[in-house]
């Protein structure tokens, strides 16, 4: 009995042993498994958004408001070339934040060069974009 139990085993070690040096695997999967995966990539590739900082610059509601946005967005645009700002709408106000910082530390730094100019900015959590910029470069 023990030597055919050995036997078996033996016999399985072996052949589970030939079939792993083959090398090649197939699977059946379903062709919609393969769809949603590119699905999921075009999805990836069209929201490339994570969260993040920027820095709050100027927030207004009324008639006048995204005239006014415009021209404190020109005039940041003018004092800071190299940090992207974004005019957003969300109901019912006109927002400006500048920046696309992964880390509160990054912000709060710039921040230092900003506040001068816009006495009333600050940091906020938000939805960036890959950064474009070096942000060290900006050290005084």
């Amino acid at each position: 009995m023990k030597r055919i139990l050995c036997l078996i085993i033996f016999m399985a070690s072996v052949t589970f042993g030939f079939a792993q040096s083959r090398g090649s695997l197939h699977v059946d999967q379903d062709s919609r498994i393969e769809s949603l995966i590119a699905k999921q990539r075009s999805l990836y590739k069209v929201d490339s958004s994570y969260n993040g900082y920027r820095i709050h610059i100027f927030m207004e509601i009324g008639n006048e408001a995204l005239d006014h946005a415009k021209a404190v967005k020109a005039q940041f645009e003018r004092a800071f070339p190299d940090i992207p700002i974004y005019l957003t709408y969300v109901e019912p106000h006109f927002r400006l934040r500048a920046g696309d910082f992964r880390n509160r530390v990054e912000a709060e730094k710039c921040l230092r060069q900003i506040k001068p100019r816009f006495k009333e900015a600050f940091v906020t959590q938000d939805k960036i974009f890959k950064p474009r910029i070096d942000m060290n470069k900006n050290e005084e």
